[in-house]
């Protein structure tokens, strides 16, 4: 239909007045380098706004959508600023090829349509002019957007259906991860260089040692080992090239199953509620393998098992310290022994680590997700130095009896270890020297008149020279540092310091993070149910071979009214102080009999002084004493008794006691005496007291003390 068809009734001078816009896209730039028909088709409709009445100078073009796909406006900048320029009243007419120029997507379709009804802004077509306020006028737009999105919706189908259909049968391509390599004739072969395949190799066997993805990072990066790598586009696409460890290169190979020789497609997803505007494609996340769309192993040759590679990503998993999950993560370099691994007995969550002190030095285990989300109380928790010490001694006990395998098994360890890394040099020494053999024969072949090539190639041999240099520097220097030849003395001292396992675990050298990597292989989690029982902690150990043993610790640092033998302690000072102890004679008893306080410490003479104070025992003093301190309870005198029964000072009193003439007991120095006297006693004491001859005035004052 040509543009005079064109209605021109509904344009209002209102409208005119405003800007027009002609919109332009196309889906890929596949289509806009073949389609250039298709293209000027669009560009033609300036005409058409034209004719419908607007000044050239008015109608503007819209073609920053090139190349883009029309199911989302998310990353279509052309389409955005379309919307805005509607929603600020500036334009009178949208013109467009067809409907799915402007979008294939319902909500945005609609979006469009609503706005240019609100500013009463035309809608043109290469075949009818529409008013979006008139009630046919929207039915059609509405019926032509919803042709549209169901149109991209079938060829979808088709176009899936074909490709799913291909990929059962493990036939559709794409893009093979560095390691392998596809023939001219279809099959998948390892990579032919054996460097590539060495390094491969060791990063597999570095993560099962290791167990981080960080770990091996910092492992290769010790070594300055490169990791290989295969562009899929750039100026050197799908060729060999060798880069620094990073994270992410090795994120990306354990968990790509093309190295366990498997053909997977759809093993990975967008996540709807990680998207942000802009990012259409953020939050991709690993699906479960029940949910992958084509699994078919044994397709390419493989660098791990598939039970391996299904060990590395449960590995993964658990190395994710996401909130709400009970993976132990990967273990650091807290002094918490059991870091990750610890769970509450009552309420079967994984329990936070919380530092305390000047330094955080101490650990305990809290269990805080009903406070933390609820606001409720603690639920409890536990000092970790006690409760690690218990562990650390169970599980060396248990690793006792395997102490000579565990040292054999080192030494091999570090005898693969050794013979890998020197593969790895050596592998590397040979690229280096097999790419300056190479220029070497480069320059070798050129005419010698043309020096403008020759010396370009020489150039290139000179660099290739000086990187054989440097290579075989750093070779000479990593030999001398590590000096991987094992000698029998040596060999001897491993075994020596393998079977020494608490040496080990206890040397300067080893590390928290060591501490634990070694409880974990032994030790899967442990429960513990402090409130179970009274001053103690109840814990139980599920060791990684399915066994389980149930172990308690008496709580320390814990008042006595929470202290677990506390009825059984204090039954024993009440039988001590009956009988009259000193606190320090009483201290000395407890000690030997095996209590001890609170804190875990031996008692002292002020620790029984606090219990009778506690468990309100009365001292000797204030034992059921006359309130004129004269005599005790049980009719006994007091040294003032004494002196006021008979009439004689202190000094006498004491002198009597030393002399025997009077017999009393006490409990200790600057204890009070207690003296048994019958009423004759003391009337026999007062005559004698009476018949003593008469002494010298300063005799007479110093017998009386004044």
């Amino acid at each position: 239909m040509t543009t005079d068809t064109l209605p021109r009734t509904k344009v209002t001078a209102t409208q005119r007045a405003k800007l027009a816009y002609v919109y332009v896209r196309q889906s890929s730039l596949n289509q806009v380098r073949h389609h250039g028909e298709s293209t000027d088709m669009q560009y033609q409709l300036v005409e058409r706004a034209v004719h419908l009445g607007w000044p050239r100078d008015r109608v503007h073009l819209v073609d920053d959508d090139l190349g883009k796909s029309a199911v989302s406006a998310a990353h279509r900048q052309g389409f955005q600023f379309l919307m805005t320029e509607i929603g600020l009243g500036r334009v009178g007419l949208v013109m467009r090829l067809d409907a799915s120029r402007l979008s294939r997507n319902n909500s945005d379709w609609y979006r469009l349509i609503e706005l240019c009804s609100m500013f009463g802004v035309l809608i043109a077509d290469g075949e009818q002019l529409y008013e979006p306020r008139a009630y046919h006028d929207r039915l059609l737009l509405g019926l032509s957007g919803m042709m549209s999105e169901a149109e991209l919706h079938h060829l979808k189908v088709r176009l899936q259906a074909g490709a799913r259909h291909k990929a059962e049968r493990g036939e559709l391509r794409h893009a093979l991860p560095v390691g392998l390599v596809r023939q001219p004739d279809g099959t998948v072969i390892l990579h032919p260089d054996a460097e590539v395949q060495a390094r491969l190799r060791l990063i597999f066997a570095k993560f099962a040692e290791l167990g981080s993805a960080w770990a091996v990072r910092d492992s290769l990066a010790q070594q300055t080992l490169l990791v290989p790598s295969r562009p899929l586009r750039g100026p050197a696409p799908s060729e060999t090239i060798w880069n620094p460890a990073r994270v992410s290169a090795i994120l990306r190979m354990l968990h790509n199953p093309a190295y366990a020789g498997a053909y997977v497609r759809g093993h990975s997803g967008v996540d709807p509620e990680r998207q942000q505007p802009g990012q259409p494609r953020r939050g991709p996340g690993e699906l479960a393998i029940e949910q992958w769309a084509v699994c078919l192993p044994n397709v390419y040759p493989a660098y791990i098992s598939w039970e391996t590679y299904m060990a590395n990503r449960a590995r993964l998993r658990a190395n994710r310290t996401t909130r709400g999950t009970d993976s132990p993560g990967v273990p650091r370099e807290g002094k918490a022994l059991l870091q990750g691994i610890i769970h509450g007995g009552r309420c079967g969550r994984q329990m936070a680590v919380r530092y305390s002190g000047a330094r955080g030095q101490y650990a305990s285990y809290r269990c805080a997700m009903e406070a933390r989300e609820y606001g409720g109380a603690y639920c409890q928790e536990v000092r970790g130095l006690d409760l690690d010490a218990a562990v650390e001694r169970f599980v060396l006990e248990a690793l006792a009896p395997e102490r000579i395998a565990l040292a054999l098994a080192a030494f091999e360890q570090l005898e693969r270890e050794a013979a890998a890394l020197e593969k790895q040099w050596q592998l590397r020494l040979e690229r280096v020297r097999y790419e300056a053999h190479r220029a070497y024969r480069q320059y070798d072949e050129v005419e010698p008149a043309n020096r403008l090539v020759a010396r370009t190639l020489e150039t290139q041999w000179e660099e290739k020279l000086r990187a054989v240099e440097r290579v075989e520097r750093d070779y000479e220097a990593w030999k001398k540092a590590t000096d991987t030849a094992i000698t029998a003395q040596e060999r001897a001292e491993i075994v020596a310091i393998g079977t020494d396992l608490p040496g080990v675990w206890y040397a300067e050298t080893t590390t928290p993070a060591d501490r634990k990597h070694l409880l974990r292989l032994v030790v899967k989690t442990v429960i513990v149910d402090q409130p179970r029982q009274r001053g103690q902690v109840w814990f139980a150990i599920n060791w990684q071979s399915g066994a389980r043993t149930v172990h308690d610790i008496d709580r320390l640092r814990v008042s006595y009214r929470a202290h677990g033998s506390a009825e059984r302690l204090q039954a024993r000072l009440c039988q001590l102080h009956a009988e009259r102890r000193t606190d320090a004679q009483v201290a000395a008893s407890l000690n030997a009999e095996g209590y001890r306080t609170s804190s875990g410490q031996p008692f002292r003479g002020k620790n029984v002084w606090y219990l009778r104070q506690l468990w309100s025992m009365p001292s000797e003093q204030a034992d059921a004493m006359t309130p004129e301190r004269l005599r005790w309870s049980d009719g006994s005198y007091t040294v003032r008794g004494v002196m006021q029964a008979v009439g004689v000072s202190k000094a006498t009193v004491h002198r009597w006691l030393t002399q025997g003439r009077i017999e009393g007991t006490h409990r200790g120095p600057g204890k009070l005496w207690r003296m048994k006297l019958t009423d004759g006693q003391i009337h026999a004491l007062r005559v004698q007291v009476s018949r003593a001859p008469a002494y010298p005035s300063s005799r007479r004052r110093n017998d009386n003390g004044s």
